[in-house]
C-alpha cells in the first residue's frame, strides 16, 4: 500500500535542492546575510509546512474551477449541437 504524501513531501531532492541555493543566493543578494544549506532547508521546511498545504489546495481549488467551466461550455457546445 502506498502512502499518501503531503503536499511539501512531493517536491524531489533534485528541486529542494535548487530551491534552497535560490534562497541562499535571496539572502547573500537581497538582505546581505550569508546562510548555509541547514538553515535554507529549515527554512524551506518551515514554509512548506506552514503554508504547503493552503498553496497546493488553492492550486487545486483553481484547476476544479477551470475544469467546471470548461464542462459547462462543452454542455453549451453539445446543446448547441442538438438544436436545443
Amino acid at each position: 500500500m502506498t502512502s499518501v504524501k503531503r503536499p511539501w513531501e512531493r517536491l524531489s531532492d533534485e528541486e529542494k535542492d535548487r530551491i534552497k541555493g535560490e534562497m541562499i543566493h535571496f539572502f547573500e543578494k537581497e538582505r546581505e546575510m550569508e546562510i548555509g544549506m541547514i538553515a535554507a532547508e529549515d527554512i524551506l521546511n518551515f514554509f512548506l509546512q506552514n503554508v504547503g498545504g493552503m498553496i497546493y489546495n488553492k492550486g487545486l481549488s483553481d484547476a476544479q474551477k477551470a475544469i467546471d467551466y470548461r464542462v459547462d461550455e462543452l454542455r453549451f457546445d453539445i446543446d448547441e449541437l442538438k438544436g436545443e
